[in-house]
């Protein structure tokens, strides 16, 4: 663990979550900051989407009051991504708005409610180049189970609003979240502004390499996303430099945002 204890580690994609009260969770936050402390890291990025269905912007807005709730326990080690539901456009709007001038959160998450490339979502896109902050959205090549998530956004999504917007940054999360991440990389390679991160549960042999060798270490994010021993495992054994390591662990290119948090 030296890699890790050695550098600064800026994990960039993991979550809090409610309770069965809808409260927030506090032994699930505590044992993933047990895990951040004990593998040495520097910052986490989260936040607290709804996984299914259509949230309303009643549930959103208390998604992003659990999150912020979270980072008031660990205010030097935590930062927050504000979650919200394209099809309440106004109220995600405020809500970005809220969350990002009052709370400090530094970023904006999306789900699988749309695709990125959707009409539905691209005032939320404007509003956040003006705004310089990245969109985070949950994706995958899925070629199995593609029907329980028929609006999770794929690389050719990904490329499409990347082209349309060419201002905009965009994180494609976990390369390792399952499905076709060889189909990915050549999706997204040819866009500067398309940026992924490693977490997911997958650790497919030579993903970080090949990751690196159609991104470059400079499109590139540490990311746990529940998965906190594949990930680190990922990066300890990935056959590349020490030095490209050292920039997916601390992403200079995103150093701007967490200053501003």
């Amino acid at each position: 663990m030296d890699l890790f204890k050695n550098n600064t580690v800026i994990n960039w994609h993991d979550h809090v979550w409610p309770d069965e009260n809808n409260k927030l969770d506090e032994k699930r936050l505590y044992l993933m900051m047990k895990s951040f402390h004990d593998t040495y890291m520097d910052l986490i990025v989260c936040s607290n989407p709804v996984l299914r269905g259509n949230p309303t912007p009643e549930e959103f807005i208390h998604c992003n009051n659990l999150q912020y709730e979270a980072i008031t326990k660990y205010p030097k080690e935590m930062k927050g991504m504000v979650f919200v539901n394209p099809g309440y456009m106004k109220e995600s709007l405020n809500e970005i708005d809220r969350c990002v001038n009052e709370l400090g959160f530094i970023g904006v998450k999306l789900y699988n409610q749309y695709h990125i490339s959707s009409p539905v979502v691209r005032d939320i896109i404007e509003k956040c180049i003006r705004m310089d902050i990245p969109i985070l959205e949950h994706a995958a090549k899925l070629n199995h189970g593609a029907a329980l998530q028929p609006y999770t956004s794929n690389g050719l999504h990904f490329a499409k609003v990347a082209e349309q917007y060419p201002e905009g940054v965009f994180i494609h999360a976990h390369i390792g979240g399952g499905g076709d991440w060889q189909w990915t990389l050549k999706a997204i390679e040819d866009f500067s502004n398309i940026f992924i991160d490693i977490s997911g549960s997958v650790c497919d042999e030579d993903i970080i390499e090949q990751s690196v060798s159609h991104l470059g270490a400079k499109r590139i994010l540490f990311g746990t996303d529940m998965s906190f021993s594949a990930s680190i495992g990922k990066m300890l054994g990935a056959d590349i430099k020490e030095t490209e390591k050292i920039e997916i662990l601390n992403n200079k290119a995103f150093e701007k945002y967490i200053m501003r948090g």
